[in-house]
């Protein structure tokens, strides 16, 4: 049976999931709160629902993928240290799960997305959520979003290459950005903008797909 067949056995499978990611070390309660709040079930294809709330990123379609719940946790943990995230930008919003989890700790939340029938897709599941502090947009991420920017934070769910100049130049003073940065080897950096200065941290390794150019 899926879990999207009872409410409740989605809610305790959730509540295992935040348990989890306490134990594997996250200690931000408003991110686990927002965790708990997020029903990953209803954005994961329904024959893959089982697996909703298993450590693991699963297909969304499109060569995409969902990110595994304490990558998801761990970024905004990062990101939320010693301050709000404040007007946020999340670039490759996929099937919307991540701009869900944010709407929660963040005051606005932008999300673009380069594949329009993944928007499409997003639009639909975060819709019967009725978060009103998320605006999704089909745009090419590495060029960020001009005229919403500057950002207070600006997160990224897909590996680069290099980081994106026009990310970096959106963030406001004192904003920061988390992008997982590499191909075969690939680390998570975060970049803290102090005036003109942009400082860079090396973090642990991940495995996320390309960030693409262009729209589709």
């Amino acid at each position: 049976m899926a879990l999207a067949d009872t409410g409740h056995a989605a809610s305790r499978a959730r509540a295992r999931m935040v348990e989890r990611l306490r134990s594997q070390g996250i200690r931000d309660e408003k991110v686990l709160a927002a965790m708990m709040q997020v029903p990953r079930h209803q954005f994961v294809q329904e024959g893959l629902s089982y697996s909703a709330y298993d450590d693991t990123a699963l297909p969304i379609g499109f060569q995409q993928t969902i990110s595994q719940p304490f990558v998801v946790a761990r970024m905004i943990e990062i990101l939320r240290a010693g301050r709000e995230l404040g007007r946020t930008l999340e670039v490759g919003a996929g099937c919307g799960y991540q701009a869900a989890v944010l709407s929660y700790v963040a005051q606005e939340v932008y999300a673009v997305e380069r594949i329009r029938p993944l928007l499409d897709r997003a639009r639909e599941n975060l819709r019967t959520l009725r978060r009103p502090n998320v605006r999704l947009k089909h745009a090419d991420g590495n060029l960020g979003l001009p005229e919403a920017a500057p950002f207070d934070t600006i997160i990224v769910a897909a590996a680069a290459a290099a980081i994106p100049q026009a990310l970096k130049e959106q963030l406001a003073p004192g904003g920061r950005l988390m992008i997982p940065v590499g191909t075969n080897d690939q680390r998570l950096v975060m970049v803290e903008r102090q005036g003109a200065i942009f400082r860079e941290s090396r973090l642990e390794a991940v495995r996320f797909v390309p960030l693409l150019n262009g729209t589709e």
